[in-house]
């Protein structure tokens, strides 16, 4: 008796199982339904089928349904990321944000308007402008040194003494800093995007300490041989005040 063969493809199942029916259906044969943990099953084992693959239309993602983090929660998380920095909303400013290095703080102007979500998306954004543009302009270790070669040469070419090394470091309380015994010099990070002659003025302070250990006369007769010994200490003074910061990084919100 000749026998019709359904196949039926299921979902989650490598191969086709097959039913076979018998051709007459008043037949009381009942159907034979291979099992599929059968050892001579050669349509291998059934996999567990996807829940989610399947219905994907039809359930929504769960990972969209997790609680989202506070707010306060996102603030401390983007504080422990990022260099120090401060946000100043200005009710006068409508659409630009500014961002520039003020006292080693870089500083975030934004106008008022903007949502506390907004505020986390565009503090990221303009911190990463600065920091670019910063590295763009940023002097090697072997930049200082170089220079010191010319400051001295330049204005101090009595001295025998040269530094063993000079390096940039974090300092937020002094400009630089020189160990007259070993003979290296430190430089404050702050000044990495100062003005060159207020970069220059602080260099040649620390050179002078090569020889010089104190601050007394004859350390300050042979700083006055900086040309621009004054305008550097007006920069320096009106940095630490806080009124003196690095050029700006300026960004347009899109229209509301």
């Amino acid at each position: 008796m000749h026998k019709q063969l359904i196949t039926l493809r299921v979902l989650g199942i490598t191969e086709a199982q097959k039913i076979v029916f018998p051709q007459n259906p008043s037949s009381p044969e009942i159907p034979n339904i291979p099992n599929s943990t059968d050892s001579d099953n050669s349509a291998g084992p059934v996999e567990n089928f996807i829940q989610g693959e399947i219905f994907a239309d039809i359930f929504p993602d769960m990972s969209a349904l997790k609680p989202k983090k506070s707010l306060k929660k996102e603030h401390e998380e983007l504080l422990s990321r990022l260099p120090e920095f401060r946000v100043i909303r200005s009710s006068r400013r409508k659409r630009t944000l500014h961002a520039y290095r003020q006292n080693g703080v870089i500083e975030i102007h934004i106008p008022d308007r903007l949502s506390r979500r907004q505020e986390f998306d565009v503090i990221p954004e303009m911190i990463d402008l600065v920091l670019k543009r910063e590295n763009r302009l940023r002097k090697s270790d072997t930049a200082l040194l170089d220079l010191s070669d010319v400051l001295l040469a330049e204005y101090l070419p009595e001295f025998n003494e040269r530094p063993i090394s000079v390096t940039w470091r974090v300092m937020r309380e002094r400009w630089g800093s020189c160990t007259t015994v070993d003979k290296t010099i430190r430089i404050s990070e702050r000044l990495n995007t100062a003005p060159d002659y207020a970069l220059r003025y602080v260099l040649f302070h620390e050179l002078i300490h090569l020889r010089i250990a104190g601050h007394g006369d004859d350390f300050h007769e042979l700083l006055a041989r900086y040309p621009e010994k004054d305008r550097a200490e007006a920069f320096l003074e009106g940095y630490e005040a806080g009124s003196a910061g690095s050029p700006e990084e300026i960004m347009e919100l899109p229209p509301i």
